[in-house]
């Protein structure tokens, strides 16, 4: 993979705000690439995207993806080569909440990409970015392929199972490869496991909840300590997104479909895996509480096999968990001690190595 290649493309990615988002900018401007971002603002506040100061490398229109016609005004002035679809509604337990906002940001909004990206000529290149909980999970010991059934049993997981079903319809119904010569554009998706690192506030997710609760001093709750999950930082999905992306860009439909982007077997592990690896690293005693009682219904085990990305695209992760753990904790107490995020990102992004 040429780190040139991205040198000058015009790229609009969706959901540049959120925690995803602002890394994957980043590191596209690092590229070279011409960013063009639309979203809604930063989800937390604090953000990475603050933060960091994305804003400044980048083209920053805000709307919303429910909204067709702001969304079709933003492709139509960025006029992209390459198109990356990161703007959801991402959490579990807000889909529980909204799940009606759910579907809207997650099914429609992929629908108006879509849309907007049928009627806007010049895109060779789209990904639209789901995540590993769109298989029908069967509480599996073992990794699921890209072929398996797809499922959701909460609305955000069957959400996004529905993107999956939705960009496959588009694909075959718009854009088919026996008339790539006419339209011009490899649309693909990519399902990517539990990601972590500097810069998540999110409520309900793993490591924000840490932090907050030994930062306040407070007993961090845990309502799933045996779930096991595909960790991994968040450069290593975004590695796999960009090397998909000049695929498609390069060999057209040949790379069109979906892979899967997860860690390596020996870091799927357990929620209290985790938990006990960042309590040995924390300078102060912590207090831990696990759930007792019924909880929303969240998935036992869940894995990804990632052997098509390894031998089709030649991607492969670069941290082990715990070298994901060290950077996300070094991220954070940077942050509590009030040192320049924006160089420490950078840092980190330069660290993993900038060429996906």
């Amino acid at each position: 993979m040429s780190a040139s290649f991205w040198a000058g493309k015009r790229v609009l990615v969706t959901g540049h705000t959120g925690f995803k988002g602002s890394w994957l900018s980043l590191w596209l401007r690092c590229l070279g690439a011409q960013v063009t971002g639309f979203a809604l603002a930063p989800p937390t506040a604090p953000s990475l995207f603050e933060l960091a100061g994305v804003a400044a490398d980048l083209t920053d229109l805000r709307g919303d993806v429910r909204d067709a016609a702001a969304l079709l005004a933003a492709v139509q002035a960025a006029q992209p080569q390459i198109v990356l679809h990161l703007a959801a509604q991402p959490l579990v337990s807000e889909g529980y909440s909204d799940p009606a906002g759910t579907y809207a940001s997650n099914v429609m909004g992929t629908l108006h990409l879509l849309e907007a990206v049928r009627q806007v000529p010049g895109v060779q290149a789209c990904v639209v970015v789901t995540t590993d909980k769109v298989y029908a999970n069967q509480e599996w010991a073992w990794g699921y392929r890209e072929h398996e059934p797809l499922g959701g049993h909460d609305p955000y997981s069957s959400s996004k199972a529905c993107c999956e079903l939705l960009t496959q319809c588009w694909a075959a119904s718009f854009f088919p490869a026996s008339r790539y010569a006419q339209h011009g554009l490899a649309l693909a998706t990519a399902r990517a496991g539990n990601v972590l690192g500097g810069g998540d506030f999110a409520a309900n997710r793993l490591l924000p909840d840490i932090f907050r609760a030994w930062d306040a001093g407070q007993p961090l709750h845990v309502r799933y300590p045996q779930a096991v999950r595909p960790w991994q930082h968040v450069l290593e999905p975004l590695s796999g997104y960009l090397r998909l992306a000049q695929r498609l860009v390069e060999q057209g439909p040949a790379f069109a479909g979906a892979f899967n982007f997860g860690p390596r077997d020996v870091d799927m592990s357990p929620v209290s895996d985790v938990i006990d690896t960042l309590e040995r690293a924390w300078p102060e005693p912590v207090r831990v509480i696990r759930a007792s009682g019924e909880q929303p219904h969240e998935a036992g085990q869940l894995r990804l096999d990632s052997s098509l990305a390894r031998s089709r695209l030649g991607w492969a992760p670069r941290w082990s968990l715990q070298q994901c753990l060290e950077q996300t904790l070094a991220w954070h107490r940077a942050w509590r001690q009030g040192d320049d995020l924006r160089a420490l990102t950078l840092a980190q992004l330069h660290d993993y190595g900038l060429q996906p």
